[in-house]
């Protein structure tokens, strides 16, 4: 990885050119996944069970696309006792930290004659969108448990999961006993765009949902960003990132994996250090290069540090926060001497981990906080997948006839500035009938 000096020209150039790879599309992706949703909302089953044919599992069909319950239980019997310990650990630290988000409904009726609050409700059902990981080789577990967790305690009922379908037709047996373990409804063996559509339209087997979460491929995130309007979404994440802010008591190789651990993602992807310590940066750039050649991974990881890694030195940690707050990192890490000194300066980022024994693995699968994390700078105004993406929040008003007459000048005064007369109308009848009768 390449040093470089802030504020110089080189270090600024290179800071934008991985904060501007934002989150473009293609126009040709565009167009394939435009036509892959219009033709899911028209023939429905039909449409699915083609896509999947061609691109997952050739024996697929209508009535094998939802997993049975013989296959949910079977699976659960098929994993070994050490991935069951890890799973259980897992959901239980997830849905205590999700439990504290849970919002009450409330009343208010501290101005006389009145009655205001909120109706908090979760929506009816939702979708939750799991990888299939390299035709069903590396199950991404962690999608089923922060998707599904936060949708269940907010009180969603029905729970659908969609993954792509291994090429003979099955699903990863982690994946099923993991989807068991925290109550899904239902596997749906489809994935990709066509996924997406068919849990926002609806098909003779698949209902349409209210909301669908769950990180994708570009397909899945360009469908999810044009059904969004239809349905709600939890965000359009962009390549995953980590900036890590070290000061001289810092372990280089702790920092090395933990940019690493990012890099491996995706050729899009960016890990970023930034360092008061030049002793620092050379070591971790060292060990970079040393740790990168074990990675079964290294090409990708390779050429995502080429493209968008970083080791930037600064002259204190009051100006690597304020570069990590412009920047506004997915995973933001403290590996300083004592993070909570610099947390409140801390704006904008998904996550923060602080500490030399809190690398960025521990959110992504068993700390509990959700690792469904805004990307691509959005931190700066998006917060992480949470129990308020199931619920909705009604407003509640109901005024007596004193309170009313107390308010209606006013409401009338600003109906009239803004030119609508029938909504000023609406109140001076009121208030002429109030005149005329006893």
């Amino acid at each position: 990885m390449k040093i470089y000096n802030y504020l110089s020209k080189s270090a600024e150039k290179r800071i934008a050119s991985i904060t501007g790879r934002g989150l473009g599309f293609k126009k040709k992706d565009i167009f394939t996944v435009t036509r892959i949703l219009k033709d899911v909302k028209k023939n429905g089953d039909k449409a699915l069970i083609k896509y999947a044919n061609r691109f997952d599992s050739p024996g697929l069909t209508v009535e094998s696309i939802q997993a049975t319950r013989q296959e949910i239980d079977s699976a659960a019997k098929r994993v070994d006792r050490s991935f069951v310990r890890a799973l259980n650990r897992a959901v239980a630290q997830i849905e205590t930290f999700h439990q504290q988000q849970r919002s009450p409904s409330w009343v208010n009726t501290e101005r006389p004659g009145t009655f205001l609050g909120q109706m908090v409700k979760p929506v009816n059902a939702a979708g939750v969108y799991v990888p299939g990981g390299m035709g069903g080789k590396t199950p991404l577990v962690s999608s089923v448990l922060m998707g599904v967790i936060p949708a269940r305690i907010a009180g969603v009922k029905n729970i659908a999961m969609v993954t792509p379908p291994t090429k003979d037709g099955t699903v990863n047996p982690h994946l099923l006993a993991a989807a068991k373990k925290v109550g899904v409804n239902t596997v749906y063996k489809v994935g990709s765009a066509w996924a997406i559509a068919a849990l926002a339209y609806g098909t003779e087997t698949i209902p349409s949902v209210d909301v669908i979460v769950g990180p994708g491929n570009i397909y899945v995130t360009i469908a999810k960003k044009i059904v969004a309007g239809t349905v709600g979404i939890d965000m359009i994440a962009g390549p995953s990132e980590i900036l890590v802010i070290a000061d001289s008591t810092a372990n280089p190789a702790y920092i090395a994996a933990d940019l690493l651990s990012q890099a491996e993602h995706d050729t899009l992807a960016s890990a970023i250090l930034v360092t008061d310590s030049k002793s620092v940066a050379k070591a971790a750039a060292a060990a970079v290069s040393e740790q990168i050649e074990n990675l079964t991974r290294k090409d990708i990881a390779k050429a995502s540090l080429a493209r968008f890694g970083a080791i930037i030195v600064v002259p204190d940690l009051n100006v690597a926060i304020e570069l990590s707050n412009k920047i506004a990192p997915e995973h933001l890490e403290l590996q300083v001497k004592d993070p909570f000194e610099y947390l409140g300066r801390v704006r904008n980022a998904g996550a923060v981990f602080m500490g030399n024994y809190t690398p960025e693995a521990v959110g992504d699968y068993i700390a509990g906080p959700n690792h469904v994390l805004p990307t691509a700078g959005t931190a700066r105004f998006s917060s992480a997948l949470s129990v308020d993406n199931f619920v909705k929040k009604t407003s509640l008003i109901q005024y007596s006839k004193s309170a009313f007459k107390r308010e209606a000048e006013d409401i009338i005064r600003l109906a009239e500035i803004e030119g609508l007369d029938a909504h000023a109308n609406s109140v001076k009848i009121r208030l002429s009938r109030m005149k005329h009768s006893p």
